[in-house]
């Protein structure tokens, strides 16, 4: 049976509020997958499922305000709030330290737990998130968070508008599902349950703070997987490559990995799951040290 059809839901009701996650077991040490800014645990659907499959136990969370987590109040995002979430969840399921993979806004919040409490994380994966997107990234960026809070006709209308954005190639079946626990039935069609609030919060959070702060406190073993196309053609990187060549620079031990795809389509490549295996495997017994 496919690791990914494994995975069972679950809710945590933590000191900040009530988290939703997927999670599938394993022998190995706990890895705990977090989305980008208005994204949902559904994004980690292929690379959660080849990690359960090599023998990871894999948690996939909605952070609050997206998917199925609950919607807290105003001033209870940012970074570090989600990133005292993330700590709380693996402590909740028994884990002294684990693996984070961030792909990302899930990136800079794995960034900022370890500038927080780094003796938690073993070895962290930044997928498509090292530092600050420039304005014409963020403008396509707001495009995206405008889809939220607004009433579609249907699920097929809502998946053409995404579309139509031109931002996620190649189309993959994972967007579907994505997309469709995203969304919940309400009078006159339906509409995203991710709180357009949280995630206006967060981005807000994001333009005014600086993510090379946060380099120095990555003192454990790092992988950053970085998109080698734009956005949309001819546009803007998520990662910049002037960002790419400084946080080389900056983090010697770090290691670099770049995948034919653009910031969605990364997420989806099966280079960036063999990476991340091959990264987070070292760590299993027998594993390459």
């Amino acid at each position: 049976m496919d690791a990914r059809s494994r995975f069972e839901e679950f809710d945590l009701h933590l000191s900040s509020g009530r988290v939703h996650g997927a999670r599938c077991g394993g022998d190995g040490p706990l890895v705990v997958c977090l989305p980008g800014l208005s994204g949902n645990l559904r994004s980690f659907d292929f690379i959660g499922g080849v990690l359960a499959e090599v023998g990871f136990p894999v948690v996939m969370v909605d952070p609050r305000g997206r998917g199925r987590s609950e919607s807290t109040p105003p001033g209870s995002y940012g970074w570090p709030a989600h990133a005292a979430d993330a700590a709380e969840v693996a402590d909740r399921l028994g884990a002294d330290s684990f693996h984070l993979v961030g792909w990302s806004m899930g990136a800079y919040v794995a960034m900022q737990l370890a500038s927080m409490k780094p003796h938690l994380l073993d070895r962290v994966v930044l997928i498509d998130g090292c530092g600050a997107p420039g304005e014409s990234a963020n403008a396509l960026i707001r495009t995206v968070i405008e889809r939220l809070g607004v009433t579609y006709p249907s699920f097929h209308q809502y998946l053409q508008l995404i579309k139509q954005m031109g931002t996620i190639v190649p189309w993959d079946s994972l967007w579907e599902r994505y997309f469709a626990y995203e969304l919940e039935s309400v009078e006159g069609g339906v509409r995203a349950r991710t709180n357009r609030r949280a995630v206006t919060e967060d981005f807000e959070y994001g333009t005014s703070h600086d993510q090379r702060r946060l380099w120095p406190a990555l003192s454990m073993p790092v992988l950053l997987v970085r998109a080698a196309h734009p956005l949309v053609p001819g546009g803007p990187f998520i990662v910049r490559e002037d960002d790419r060549d400084a946080f080389a620079q900056s983090l010697p031990e770090a290691k670099v990995v770049e995948v034919d795809a653009n910031h969605y389509g990364v997420i989806t490549h099966p280079r960036t799951a063999e990476a991340i295996q091959v990264f987070l495997e070292s760590e299993l017994p027998g594993g390459d040290l």
